[in-house]
C-alpha cells in the first residue's frame, strides 16, 4: 500500500532522514520505533507533505504522492494523527468529529460514523457536548483518533498516541488500535516510543537511528533480538 523510497529530507540544512526505504503492506500494522530525535515523527511529516522529502519518493497504491498537498492526501484516504494529539480545545467533541468529516459530503454515512467512534470510545459519548480543552490527556488523544477515523482512513498514521498517558490508558489505547485495524480493515503505519508495546501490536517494525533506518524485522523478531531488547526495551 505504502512504499518510501530511498527519500531525503531536511530542516534547512540540517538533514534529519538519510535514505530512508520502508514498506506497509494492507491490512497490517506496521511500527516505526527508535529513541527521541531519531527521525521518526520527520518520517511520518514527510509522508504527510508538511516537511516534503528534498529526494526519493513515496508511492501510495502504486502512485507518487510525494508533493501532494494535505487535502489531496486525506481524499486518497491517508489520515495522520499528530504527536501531541492537536485537537481543537475550543470546540466541543461532537464539532471535533466533525472537522474529521470536513471533507465528506453524505450527512447519512457522516452520522453513522460518528456513532460508530461513539461506540469505540464510550467516553466521547458522555462528553459529547463538552470542549476539547476540558478533556482529560487520555481523552483527547481518544479523541484525536477518533476525529482521524471521521475521515474514513485507508491508511492511519499514528505519531506517539500513547506520550504522557497513563500505562492503564496506553493499554486502552493500543487495545483500540488493534480493533481499528482488524474491524475496520484500516492499515496503520505507528510511529511509538514505548517499543514493548508497539511491538506487541504490530505485524512488522523498523529500528530507526539518526535518521536512518537500522533494522526491519518481524514485530516478534524484533521483540526478541538483543540488540532492541537492550536499546529500547530496558531489558
Amino acid at each position: 500500500m505504502l512504499k518510501v523510497k530511498n527519500i531525503n529530507t531536511f530542516y534547512g540544512n540540517i538533514q534529519a532522514l538519510k535514505g530512508v526505504s520502508l514498506e506497509v503492506h494492507e491490512g497490517e500494522i506496521v511500527t516505526l520505533i527508535g529513541a527521541n530525535g531519531a527521525g521518526k515523527t520527520t518520517t511520518l511529516m514527510s509522508l504527510s507533505g508538511i516537511v516534503p522529502p528534498r529526494s526519493g519518493d513515496i508511492e501510495f497504491q502504486g502512485r507518487s504522492i510525494r508533493g501532494l498537498s494535505g487535502d489531496k492526501l486525506v481524499e486518497m484516504g491517508i489520515i495522520q494523527v499528530p504527536e501531541g494529539r492537536r485537537i481543537f480545545p475550543n470546540m466541543t467533541v461532537v464539532e471535533n468529529l466533525e472537522m474529521g468529516a470536513y471533507l465528506r459530503t453524505n450527512k447519512l454515512l457522516i452520522k453513522q460514523d460518528m456513532n460508530m467512534v461513539m461506540d469505540l470510545f464510550p467516553i466521547l459519548a458522555q462528553r459529547r457536548s463538552q470542549v476539547g480543552g476540558t478533556l482529560s490527556g487520555g481523552e483527547q488523544q481518544m479523541l484525536a483518533i477518533s476525529r482521524a477515523l471521521m475521515a474514513r482512513p485507508r491508511l492511519l498514521l499514528l505519531d506517539e498516541p500513547s506520550l504522557g498517558l497513563a500505562p492503564i490508558i496506553i493499554q486502552q489505547i493500543f487495545d483500540i488500535i488493534r480493533k481499528i485495524n482488524k474491524e475496520n480493515n484500516t492499515t496503520i503505519f505507528l510511529v511509538e516510543q514505548n517499543a514493548n508495546q508497539a511491538l506487541k501490536l504490530a505485524d512488522r517494525g523498523y529500528v530507526m537511528e539518526n535518521g536512518a533506518i537500522s533494522l526491519a524485522d518481524s514485530a516478534a523478531n524484533l521483540l526478541a533480538n538483543e540488540e532492541v531488547k537492550t536499546a529500547y526495551l530496558g531489558i
